[in-house]
């Protein structure tokens, strides 16, 4: 980490407990995936900066430079839809980390799916896409992921509702079920949808709760 202050979902819950509403962390401080779910559950602004300078807008200074990176994988069977959505998300202007597979040679699904979730949590990636035949069994696996939110979604409109309500952070499609053209609408929606927050938070804070609670069993 090369001593960065490190943001985790404890520093959050111990802020919750203390009745403070913001957090104050050293600039280029490192926040957590799960600390920053669990901030915008509870309503705490974690702020960038010093005592003596004052806290900086979390807008005006991400602390994850990698917030607008897209990871992207597939197994065999969505490679090919892959390899064109990376061309049209690099046509767009966006920042695309491929992680495979690398051909339409036979492979697994969980193991690609794992590899954008591991990438999201960590960090290195915003959001993150993984292709295949259905899009359903990727999901499964992305969600098994503490603090991985994934959304398979076939149209616009659950696209929009799995960011805006969901808060979800993978986008999972199929290959077989549709086409560029669709794929494009999709991801379109999902990359520039922001999540609403209000009611919805609540709800999502009520998801990583199980997620925690059977992580300890």
């Amino acid at each position: 980490m090369g001593g960065r202050k490190v943001i985790s979902e404890k520093h959050i819950q111990d802020a919750v407990r203390a009745g403070e509403s913001t957090i104050l962390a050293p600039s280029g401080a490192l926040v957590t995936p799960l600390a920053r779910d669990s901030a915008r559950a509870a309503g705490v602004q974690i702020s960038f900066g010093s005592a003596k300078q004052g806290p900086v807008s979390p807008t005006a200074q991400d602390p994850n430079p990698n917030a607008n990176v897209v990871c992207i994988g597939s197994d065999h069977g969505g490679f090919d839809l892959k390899r064109e959505l990376i061309e049209y998300l690099k046509s767009g202007g966006k920042t695309v980390v491929d992680l495979g597979t690398d051909s339409t040679k036979s492979c697994d699904y969980p193991d690609f799916a794992y590899a954008v979730a591991r990438t999201v949590l960590d960090g290195k990636a915003g959001l993150g896409i993984m292709i295949d035949g259905v899009g359903v069994g990727s999901s499964i696996v992305c969600n098994k992921v503490p603090g991985i939110r994934a959304a398979c979604a076939y149209n616009e409109f659950a696209a929009w509702n799995a960011r805006a309500h969901n808060d979800a952070n993978v986008l999972t499609l199929g290959s077989r079920s549709m086409g560029i053209e669709v794929v494009k609408r999709i991801v379109d929606v999902f990359l520039t949808t922001e999540f609403e927050g209000g009611r919805h938070a609540k709800r999502v804070q009520k998801i990583s709760d199980l997620e925690e609670r059977f992580s300890r069993r």
